[in-house]
């Protein structure tokens, strides 16, 4: 059985020219994300509202659930920027709409 979201976030996938994906991503995708104050990363499942699949250079709103809570409780905040990747690559970049999650919340 799955939790609920961690937290909102507005997504940009970057264009496969951009050196992102050259294929959609499903709802449900789990890369990497990274935020700038932490070299820990964690994996991140977005689930996209309102449609099942995003292509690259497309925008999507997203609910994220992490893995490593308890490492980012109190860092979190609305506006706070993250990048995601799929290994060393950066395939997209986001921003926390909303903070469901509030042991997350700073």
């Amino acid at each position: 059985m799955s939790r609920s979201a961690d937290f909102n976030a507005e997504l940009e996938y970057l264009t496969t020219e951009e050196g992102g994906r050259v294929t959609p991503v499903h709802s449900g995708y789990r890369p990497q994300l990274k935020f700038a104050f932490a070299e820990m990363q964690t994996s991140g499942r977005q689930i996209f509202v309102g449609r099942d699949l995003v292509y690259p250079g497309e925008k999507v709103l997203a609910e994220i659930t992490i893995i490593a809570v308890p490492f980012f409780a109190g860092k979190l905040y609305s506006g706070l920027q993250f990048e995601f990747r799929e290994g060393a690559r950066i395939i997209g970049s986001g921003i926390i709409t909303d903070i469901l999650n509030k042991d997350l919340e700073r």
